[in-house]
């Protein structure tokens, strides 16, 4: 399948573009050597300055790599998908899982290193849920997180409060239609 010209404008992600096109559609399987820089930027119409940067991104995605003295190469047809890209097309069991993983380790870190500020934070939270638990199934779901990142930001480990927070976007929606499955409301408003 020949390549065609690109057309002028953002020629770097036309080039990209057409190259992810050749990749992804089979053209070139993994481990195939792309042709050589003049080869492709004259096939594509484009300098080959433009075509270092189009490679340069088909690299970020993990489509190619570069060895030194061998020319580029395909590693794979499917380009990777950044973290919050790979959460939203998650499933909500598989991200809860995960949820319950992390935070389980956060609680026993928190335990540790928690201060009396923590505790009081969080047993605010924890009454700031039960009474969000007769509201609406978002405001429960906030309260819930907000609970959540309060323990998880009580384990004192940056890393964590990051993940945890790049995290629960990509699962605020999925659980609020979990609600709708199972009934935790109920039991958090029950008398205690």
């Amino acid at each position: 399948m020949p390549l065609d010209s690109v057309r002028p404008s953002p020629l770097v992600e036309q080039a990209a573009a057409r190259l992810r096109e050749q990749i992804t559609g089979g053209h070139w399987p993994v481990g195939t050597k792309l042709p050589g820089e003049t080869t492709l930027a004259k096939e594509l119409g484009v300098g080959r300055s433009t075509l270092r940067e189009a490679l340069r991104a088909l690299a970020g995605a993990g489509l190619v790599r570069a060895r030194q003295g061998a020319g580029v190469f395909v590693v794979a047809t499917e380009p990777v998908a950044d973290w919050p890209a790979r959460l939203r097309r998650a499933a909500v069991t598989d991200v809860y899982e995960v949820r319950m993983l992390v935070e389980v380790q956060a609680a026993r870190l928190a335990a540790l290193r928690r201060t009396d500020e923590d505790i009081t934070a969080m047993r605010a939270l924890l009454d700031g849920r039960r009474a969000a638990a007769a509201g609406g199934d978002a405001a429960f779901v906030d309260a819930d997180i907000a609970l959540h990142a309060a323990v998880v930001a009580a384990a004192r480990n940056p890393v964590l409060t990051d993940l945890f927070a790049e995290f629960m976007p990509a699962l605020r929606q999925g659980l609020i239609d979990l609600l709708d499955l199972i009934d935790v409301r109920r039991e958090e408003a029950r008398p205690r």
